[in-house]
């Protein structure tokens, strides 16, 4: 009987030296670290094309991260942090609030604003946002109403909510740089990052290669830091996301099966939307929320690979491809990448994974 899992198994030790800071200069310029054969190939992104075949399908997530980190003043002058997890109807969002003391319902913050301005009722400074009350799991969020436009509002005033492992201040090329070339409909607060190495020339050249293209939706949220504290892995309570896979991604799939090809996801969070859509045996067109948690045992009904950045230790998508590619291998991946000098994280270099046989589920 195989001794399940624990928290500890997806640990390793990362030099601080290796977590990227900035992207490469060139999107395409990247590392890539070849996965998915037994032993590792160290190549370039741009060779990407050249290990899929004709009739292949790529999924990319066409999310657009928004603005979403926003510094702002009570009305006692008290300072106040604040990441947007998700934009609501009516003006209205959720959001992660730090402040000394929390505000209560029916205080109001200002946004995007000094201490000193808001105190001299300066609105061309910033905005007033009233408290509605707590909500989500253990009321973690604040529930907010804005007086206009939450995504102008944040365009203006916000800030783009980098890692909280990058250590810099976001400035004009973040705001470029944080962002897939084909970012299309905003709402993540953090981006798909293994889609950040695909420049407009590397899509021709898949285009020319005969490689077929799709879309999904997936708004990347604050909980894809959220670690894990409990060395059970069933004891872990997954974020959700909010998702959308499109009538024309299910037919794009179900003709590449019928010419023999393979699907590969970009990014964990377009294999988790396709995923989810599958639930039920088959790929649906849908949408809705997510708080799948793959773990090594997971059967993979759609993902035949993977192109991901590496991953921080003893997180979520650690398990993730470790269900996917093999616990073992996954880990002799990372030893490797390590010894070479790869770059990690959001602005890191990206490997490619296949999804072993044992973890495939019969398709459909």
């Amino acid at each position: 009987m195989t001794t399940p899992l624990t928290l500890s198994d997806f640990d390793f030790a990362l030099p601080p030296e290796l977590i990227a800071q900035h992207p490469a200069a060139e999107r395409s310029g990247s590392r890539l670290l070849d996965g998915t054969g037994a032993d590792p190939v160290d190549r370039v992104f741009r060779d990407f094309p050249f290990l899929l075949n004709p009739g292949d399908l790529l999924v990319f997530n066409d999310t657009r991260v928004i603005k979403a980190r926003l510094l702002g003043v009570k009305a006692t002058g008290g300072q106040v942090e604040a990441l947007v997890e998700r934009v609501l109807p009516g003006f209205e969002v959720l959001m992660h609030l730090r402040a000394s003391k929390s505000p209560r319902r029916g205080q109001r913050v200002r946004f995007g604003s000094s201490a000193e301005a808001a105190m001299a009722d300066d609105s061309s400074s910033g905005f007033d946002a009233e408290v509605l009350g707590r909500a989500g799991p253990e009321e973690s969020l604040f529930h907010l109403r804005f007086p206009s436009d939450p995504h102008a509002l944040l365009d203006r005033f916000g800030h783009v909510p980098l890692p909280p492992y990058i250590t810099h201040a976001d400035d004009a090329d973040d705001e470029r740089r944080y962002q897939t070339v084909f970012a299309a409909r905003p709402g993540a607060v953090a981006a798909p990052t293994a889609a950040l190495h695909f420049d407009q020339p590397l899509l021709d050249a898949l285009t020319a290669r005969g490689i077929a293209q799709a879309r999904i939706t997936l708004h990347v949220g604050a909980g894809t830091f959220q670690p894990v504290r409990t060395e059970n892995l069933a004891e872990h309570r997954m974020h959700s996301e909010w998702f959308e896979v499109g009538a024309d991604t299910v037919g794009a799939v179900a003709r590449t099966r019928e010419r023999g090809g393979r699907v590969v996801a970009v990014g964990t969070t377009t294999l988790r939307a396709l995923e989810s859509a599958a639930i039920g045996g088959e790929l649906l067109a849908g949408v809705g929320d997510t708080d799948i948690f793959i773990t090594p045992g997971f059967r993979f009904r759609v993902v035949d690979a993977l192109v991901t950045n590496f991953h921080l230790p003893r997180s979520t998508l650690m398990m993730l491809v470790s269900a996917l590619a093999g616990h073992a291998h996954v880990m002799a991946l990372y030893r490797h990448a390590i010894a070479e000098r790869y770059r990690f994280f959001s602005y890191g270099d990206a490997m490619l994974l296949s999804t072993a046989p044992e973890a495939r589920s019969e398709r459909r």
